[in-house]
């Protein structure tokens, strides 16, 4: 081979060597664009999957947080119904042929039924508000009337088993037990005689003709019927002020009478200057008519009128008659309070819820030979009944400090 020829063939050679690397530089420079596309977007499909990540859990603590505060602040209604007693109202007679101070049930009294719907709010489990919502009446009570002796002479007779009574309702019935509850044998009309047989609580047991059987004791006189009292029968007990002073104390129990006379309790309830509009001392035979029948210490019933109308000077005692402001709620308690239209009626009614809530366990005979709820009963002083009667823990303590004014007032 010439000479000429080894070179052509060895330029052709490396020619060859030079396009192989030249095409494999090509190869491996594309091969390393590709691997850095591919590097790049695997980083960013990254960084986006994470940035989306971030913005659902954001989103979800801030839905948490939205949640949390809306349970903090949420307020919710609850409406309740029950079906309760509609107290019945009391009016009163004077009648000067009784001894002045008695009392004589003319028609008894008979409580109601209704359906009272309450509404309640809560601001998560608390309750922060409640009122009534409506009252529906399914069953009208009946007015008691009560005559009240005005006559010149006073009674301390007190009533024997085997005397003849007589009934003093225009209508009364005679059950086969002490209980209003009871099957009702009879009905006997007023001024029939019946023989007292035995006193059981507030109920007397009596015959008639061939039968015997129950009645509430209040419904009862000795005095015959129609007769003018022509001569002196005796004269209340009167205590001194000392020993009724004796049985005043902060734990003394409610239902045992304060043991005032009529007169005494006008005296106390008399003349006092912050009772600007003389509402007490115009109402005061009231309190001792309401202590002599549903056994409820009278001064305290005064003393928590007192305390509860400002002496009278309240909107509610003022425009409803109502001294206690019974029936009203905290949210609305000029609009929910009762109306009356005589203060005897505030005091009477507010008596009887006394002795059947507050003061006698459940089951106890009590007033017109009815039975205590008990509902409300804590112990029969100023303490127990403050634990249901008021949301004022110092209740107690006032009411207290405006029976010591008046027992002193003796």
């Amino acid at each position: 081979m010439s000479l000429k020829e080894k070179c052509q063939k060895t330029v052709k050679r490396e020619k060859a060597i030079a396009i192989i690397t030249i095409v494999a530089l090509i190869c491996v420079f594309c091969i390393a664009v590709a691997l850095m596309i591919s590097s790049k977007k695997t980083v960013y499909a990254l960084a986006e999957e994470k940035q989306v990540q971030a913005d659902d859990l954001k989103s979800e603590i801030d839905v948490m947080n939205l949640l949390a505060d809306n349970t903090k602040t949420a307020y919710r209604e609850e409406y309740t119904s029950e079906q309760i007693d509609l107290e019945y109202i009391t009016t009163y007679e004077e009648n000067s042929n009784l001894p002045k101070g008695m009392v004589q049930v003319l028609q008894e009294g008979r409580d109601g039924l209704q359906i009272v719907t309450t509404k309640k709010v809560y601001e998560g489990e608390t309750l922060v508000g409640e009122e009534e919502a409506s009252r529906k009446i399914i069953k009208s009570a009946v007015n008691k009337i009560v005559q009240v002796g005005t006559g010149k002479y006073k009674s301390n007779y007190k009533i024997q088993v085997g005397d003849t009574l007589y009934v003093t309702p225009d209508t009364l019935g005679i059950y086969v037990s002490p209980d209003k509850t009871a099957e009702k044998m009879m009905t006997l009309n007023q001024d029939v005689a019946v023989q007292l047989l035995e006193k059981t609580g507030e109920w007397y047991k009596i015959s008639y003709e061939y039968y015997t059987g129950y009645a509430p004791a209040n419904c009862f006189t000795y005095l015959k019927p129609k007769s003018q009292l022509t001569q002196d029968i005796g004269e209340e007990t009167t205590y001194s002020k000392q020993q009724l002073l004796s049985k005043l104390s902060f734990d003394m129990d409610l239902t045992n009478p304060s043991g005032f006379t009529l007169e005494q309790f006008k005296q106390v309830l008399s003349g006092n200057s912050q009772d600007k509009n003389k509402i007490f001392e115009n109402n005061a035979e009231y309190f001792y008519y309401a202590e002599k029948q549903y056994g409820v210490n009278g001064i305290f019933i005064a003393a928590v009128g007192i305390h509860e109308s400002g002496w009278g000077t309240s909107s509610i005692c003022l425009n409803k008659r109502n001294l206690f402001g019974y029936g009203a709620y905290d949210s609305s308690p000029y609009g929910s309070a009762y109306s009356y239209n005589d203060y005897s009626e505030s005091i009477d009614l507010i008596a009887r819820v006394f002795a059947k809530y507050y003061l006698n366990p459940a089951g106890t005979q009590i007033y017109d030979g009815n039975i205590a709820s008990g509902a409300y009963y804590n112990g029969p002083t100023l303490k127990g009944v403050n634990t249901k009667y008021a949301t004022d823990k110092n209740w107690a303590n006032a009411v207290y400090s405006h029976m010591k004014t008046l027992y002193n007032n003796l």
